[in-house]
């Protein structure tokens, strides 16, 4: 439980921070919900395992829980499993805690409930790490050499950057009230990466899909029992209405 309550502590912490410089930033685009998309989420998984475990924990979600996304325990094993060899084991990052914070000046949050953690007034948090993840650029001036609009002056680089490739935001400079101000209006692709422009917007978005699954697994199983309570009320109503309508009806 303590574990638990000091890894919220920490996402949110860093949730205030990356708001906290949100008045420099981008409006959050509407991620796209693939939550009941098997294909999406097993691909947003093999993302996560391998381009975001290497840092990021995911602490409270143990492997064998893909099985619910349709993956098997030998897939599993032979795909995913790189920080431990048994499947029952949580999701732990492969960087040394030690070496993290000396390379990013902080340890690099869990990210288990990080979707949930992440909503705010420009949206769901879903819509914040969709945005986040899309919106990298080339910065000589920053220590990892990236900068970014949902976040500036983030101090985790693009490690996405083979898939998506190098591109620069391009920017109108408008002037208002006297000050000049910056107009984010599209980017320049610089290099290309492995993944055209679409198939990596879908591979984020799958990625995020798994993200917003793994921080309440059951969430679509929740809906569903939901919607089959919520019919069983209706048709209970209509039954017990007639009921006491005729108890009733012979009672003057």
């Amino acid at each position: 439980m303590k574990k638990l309550i000091l890894t919220l502590i920490v996402a949110l912490g860093f949730a205030v921070g990356a708001q906290a410089s949100e008045g420099d930033s981008i409006a959050w685009d509407k991620a796209p919900n693939k939550t009941n998309d098997l294909a999406a989420l097993q691909n947003g998984a093999k993302l996560f395992v391998n381009y975001c475990l290497n840092c990021h924990s995911a602490a409270f979600m143990r492997f064998n829980r893909l099985k619910d996304i349709g993956l098997t325990d030998q897939q599993i094993k032979d795909n995913l499993l790189f920080t431990t060899d048994k499947v029952g084991e949580t999701m732990k990052a492969a960087i040394d805690p030690k070496q993290a914070k000396d390379w990013f000046g902080a340890n690099p949050p869990d990210l288990t409930v990080i979707a949930r953690s992440r909503s705010g007034h420009g949206g769901t948090g879903a819509d914040y790490l969709y945005t986040y993840l899309r919106t990298y650029y080339r910065d000589g001036s920053k220590a990892t050499g990236w900068n970014n609009l949902a976040f500036p002056s983030v101090g985790m680089p693009n490690v996405l950057w083979e898939l998506q490739g190098e591109r620069k935001p391009v920017f109108e400079v408008k002037e208002e009230h006297g000050h000049e101000m910056k107009v984010f209006k599209g980017w320049e692709q610089v290099t290309p990466g492995t993944l055209s422009p679409l198939q990596y917007e879908q591979a984020v978005g799958d990625l995020v899909s798994y993200l917003q699954w793994m921080g309440e697994p059951a969430q679509n199983t929740r809906v569903r029992v939901g919607v089959w309570v919520l019919l069983f009320l209706g048709v209970f109503t209509v039954i017990a209405w007639r009921l006491n309508a005729a108890y009733w009806k012979n009672v003057k």
